[in-house]
């Protein structure tokens, strides 16, 4: 159903607007998936007028390094509408349709004024060159980024990315680095089947090319309250922004302790061991636990992140940041729940497979 109404809304779109296909990559269903989680994060957010707030904000600053402007709201908003009442055609009436324009003015306001506050303070975008790649297994990459002007970020933000190889497809990644002095970032790349900017970052991209950033995004940060230990969970690529929350501790001077459980399915896979162990080595308040799931032979802890999370300690005085792969995020969430950690402590952040 979401992938039929998810279709309906651009055809709909495209149909009355053809001037807006050239503003979105030749093959949709990335796009259908991301508008689809948008219009569910929304929903969830409902009930929380700061946090949605603060989503639509995002949304319209990101926005603009795809050319929207505010008449363009206009034309996905009678799309949206036309796609709610022909799938909701079994509920629908008048006041359920002026509550949906009234709820989508109010967001395309929303998203409206983040824009044009954003856009007298930075860019659409960033180009930045690459300084540095190195693979660190078949599959995964370590690319580092030096932005052409300043990126301003917080500790466990993410970027949308945008090769030369593949105009108007952008993909998010994570930094995975705290902000540093010389303005550099670094991403953790896996390049996945099918995974068009992932494979082009991992294999084909060199030491000074360039590549274009949308501004940061997202809501995992580094935790307020400097008296909690905390707990970090991360699966593969996951580590990214837990690292870069790390770093951050690190860098305020805290002396939280802090447990790092960082899995694979296989030891090769471990890509940033030597770089976390330097970590711990200079900060000795950070316990580094490397977990693999699908090799027998390993000499260390085996077995699945969520499970290995249930054989410490209790952690429900510890503030915790679950990422990695979504089965993983929230299977790990929902136990560490049900041993007393409250969900208000459990920030989470889940890497999309399309990356």
């Amino acid at each position: 159903m979401a992938d039929k109404a998810a279709a309906y809304f651009y055809g709909r779109l495209f149909a009355a607007n053809p001037h807006l296909r050239g503003m979105f990559p030749p093959a949709m269903d990335g796009q259908r998936d991301r508008l689809f989680r948008a219009l569910t994060r929304i929903v969830w957010s409902l009930d929380s007028p700061d946090s949605l707030a603060a989503f639509l904000g995002q949304l319209g600053r990101d926005h603009r390094k795809y050319g929207v402007t505010a008449d363009h709201y206009d034309a996905i908003g009678a799309a949206l509408l036309a796609t709610v009442r022909k799938f909701a055609a079994d509920v629908w009436d008048e006041e359920i349709e002026a509550a949906w324009v009234s709820a989508y003015r109010t967001a395309a306001d929303t998203m409206i004024e983040a824009a044009g506050s954003a856009a007298e303070v930075m860019p659409a975008w960033w180009l930045a060159d690459v300084i540095d790649h190195e693979r660190r297994a078949q599959d995964i990459a370590v690319i580092t980024l030096r932005p052409t002007q300043r990126l301003p970020y917080t500790a466990g933000q993410y970027v949308t990315v945008q090769t030369a190889r593949w105009p108007r497809v952008w993909r998010t990644f994570s930094i995975a680095n705290a902000p540093r002095p010389d303005n550099t970032i670094r991403l953790h790349v896996r390049s996945v089947p099918g995974g068009w900017v992932s494979t082009a970052l991992a294999r084909d991209t060199r030491i000074g090319d360039t590549i274009m950033i949308g501004p940061p995004m997202g809501t995992l940060a580094p935790p307020d309250d400097a008296s909690r230990d905390v707990l970090c969970v991360a699966g593969g690529t996951g580590l990214a922004p837990l690292k870069a929350v790390i770093e951050q501790i690190i860098a305020s001077g805290r002396r939280s302790h802090v447990h790092l459980l960082y899995g694979a399915r296989t030891s090769a896979e471990l890509y940033d061991l030597p770089d976390l162990f330097r970590m711990a080595a200079s900060f000795p308040w950070l316990r580094v636990v490397p977990v693999v799931s699908h090799e027998p032979a390993y000499d260390g802890m085996r077995g699945r992140l969520p499970e290995v999370t249930q054989r410490f300690h209790s952690w429900a005085e510890h503030e915790v940041y679950v990422c990695g792969p979504s089965a993983m995020v929230h299977e790990t969430v929902r136990r560490l729940q049900i041993d007393g950690v409250p969900l208000s402590r459990i920030h989470r952040d889940v890497v999309h497979d399309e990356r």
